[in-house]
């Protein structure tokens, strides 16, 4: 699938090489790296190797995104986390929203990522159901840049392509029903009021992975983009006190 637009400033991917230790950093649904960049750079700063890739579709323009599949959102991150495997001998992923549910699914297909931390990953959408059955609309509202810190934009599209919301839908569902097989260590953090993702998403998450150590942390002054918001340094602090405890 070839982007007929060009991408966006700021939406670009990163890439920071550091030491043997990589972490992927998944964006989410609509949106763009630019939501993952200062986790991205504070990961980098503590000395890792960071890759955050643009997922296809994202950061251009929203017809682009009408044009991909789930399948090319897995392919973006498969490339991403060979990009680590060549430079590193252990790696942890991280992703926001469909960031998130990226990062389940890659520990689901990758038993030997050391552990995970999804960010108000999506699971279980039940207000999204009923696009499956629209037939002659092709856009919906905005669902970016949900932040509670005054100021604050995400770079996200200004319209939603009904095709990649059933395309997510389908992602969802897969993803959900193979949670069992996680067993690697994860930090999972939540927004106590998310305008996107219900909250119970992450509740699912922890009751149906495997993983012996499992946590579960609520973001008390954050909306859904955690990572632009108001708990972005609580975020960042928790992860890298997770992944040194898991090396």
């Amino acid at each position: 699938m070839s982007e007929k637009y060009p991408v966006l400033e700021g939406a670009e991917p990163f890439y920071f090489e550091g030491n043997r230790v990589g972490i992927l950093v998944s964006h989410g649904f609509t949106g763009s790296t630019q939501s993952m960049r200062p986790l991205g750079e504070a990961y980098a700063k503590a000395g890792y190797t960071v890759c955050g890739p643009r997922l296809k579709g994202h950061g251009t323009h929203y017809e682009d995104m009408e044009q991909t599949t789930y399948q090319d959102w897995i392919t973006s991150v498969e490339e991403a986390y060979q990009w680590l495997q060549e430079r590193c001998d252990t790696i942890f992923v991280t992703g926001l929203s469909m960031g998130g549910t990226l990062t389940l699914y890659m520990a689901e297909t990758h038993p030997d990522i050391r552990a995970i931390i999804p960010i108000n990953a999506a699971v279980d959408i039940p207000a999204m159901l009923p696009v499956r059955q629209l037939e002659d609309v092709r856009y919906l509202d905005a669902i970016g840049s949900d932040i509670k810190k005054p100021g604050v934009v995400e770079l996200a599209y200004e319209k939603t392509p009904v095709q990649s919301v059933k395309e997510i839908l389908t992602f969802m569902d897969e993803v959900k029903a193979d949670l069992h097989k996680i067993s690697c260590p994860v930090l999972i953090f939540v927004s106590d009021e998310d305008h996107v993702v219900p909250p119970d998403n992450s509740q699912i998450i922890y009751d149906d992975i495997r993983s012996e150590v499992k946590e579960l942390h609520r973001l008390k002054d954050s909306y859904h983009v955690a990572t632009l918001d108001n708990d972005q340094q609580v975020i960042i602090e928790k992860t890298l006190e997770f992944i040194g405890k898991n090396l």
